[in-house]
């Protein structure tokens, strides 16, 4: 969503073209291969990072992000911020504006972030909403590659809830053109409208009850916790998708060197056992640490540097 100034918001892959993304990606890879040799190209910059739902990696990569290209980040948590309850959206979009050159915002409602995005005159930022993840999908694409070149026409697997990561790469299939499986309860499956999207442009989408088809020659699964923050009906979930869980025997149903991802934190046990995220076919902490080498792209796109 370019702004009038050039400047550019980051709030979901169907807002950017595949040469968009593929852009933010090689130079995250650069400064992935540059870090501890660069300059400081958003010296002077400052970033608000508005938190509704705290994270362990959002924040970090953020934060380091900014000082490691030379600017400041700004942490806002629910009670230091009066966004949506002790002020307008759109009053706080005004006034973050006046203070700061971007804001990230992570929240519970994507109306929430579209709704800050459509009032602020300085880019914005998805760090997380209940509908989806770009930010995280950017570093599942990186690592993927880095491990296994092009993901284009490869299958990826997505196993448990229907949930925003899930929403995210549906998307993520239909721009970067690879096949995607989804192992999700029928009762939880991800939003119907983006599955439309995505199908009519191309997409190749396809829904399995058993995970146990659904990662059949498969390069990678990918899995993430099966009750999200605050969520309602924990016993009932885990019980309804226990089949789905990730373990040995999953895994050795897909490719040999298919990857395990997820993008954390994991609920060790639950959505996947100890031997699967320890193993040797797990990237989850490359995965991780790609947070930051993507934030960072995202952050110099966005202020119009690369």
């Amino acid at each position: 969503m370019p702004l009038p100034s050039g400047k550019r918001h980051f709030l979901d892959f169907r807002d950017l073209s595949y040469a968009e993304l593929r852009h933010l990606l090689i130079h995250a890879e650069r400064l992935k291969k540059e870090r501890g040799t660069q300059d400081a190209p958003l010296a002077g910059k400052k970033l608000a990072m508005v938190f509704e739902k705290p994270s362990t990696r959002t924040r970090v990569s953020f934060e380091v992000g900014m000082y490691e290209l030379g600017g400041t980040a700004l942490y806002l948590g629910k009670n230091d911020i009066q966004i949506g309850h002790g002020e307008s959206i759109p009053d706080t979009a005004r006034v973050l504006s006046r203070f700061v050159d971007a804001i990230m915002l992570r929240c519970h409602g994507h109306d929430t972030l579209t709704n800050l995005a459509k009032y602020a005159d300085v880019p914005v930022i998805n760090g997380l909403t209940d509908y989806n993840h770009p930010c995280q999908l950017l570093a599942d694409i990186l690592v993927f590659e880095e491990h296994r070149g092009p993901i284009a026409a490869k299958t990826v697997v997505w196993v448990g809830d229907g949930n925003n990561m899930a929403n995210s790469w549906i998307v993520a299939a239909q721009r970067f053109g690879f096949v995607l499986h989804l192992a999700v309860p029928h009762a939880l499956r991800p939003c119907a409208q983006t599955v439309e999207w995505a199908q009519e442009n191309g997409a190749t989408i396809r829904f399995f009850e058993n995970a146990d088809d659904a990662v059949k020659g498969a390069h990678a699964i990918v899995a993430d916790t099966w009750v999200s923050m605050g969520q309602s009906g924990a016993e009932e979930r885990k019980a309804l998708l226990a089949p789905y869980q990730v373990n040995d025997a999953l895994m050795a149903k897909a490719d040999p060197k298919a990857l395990f991802l997820h993008c954390l934190p994991a609920h060790r046990g639950e959505e996947v056992t100890d031997s699967v995220l320890d193993g040797p076919q797990s990237v989850v902490f490359d995965e991780a640490e790609n947070r930051l080498h993507v934030q960072k792209a995202v952050l110099l796109w966005c202020l119009g540097v690369i």
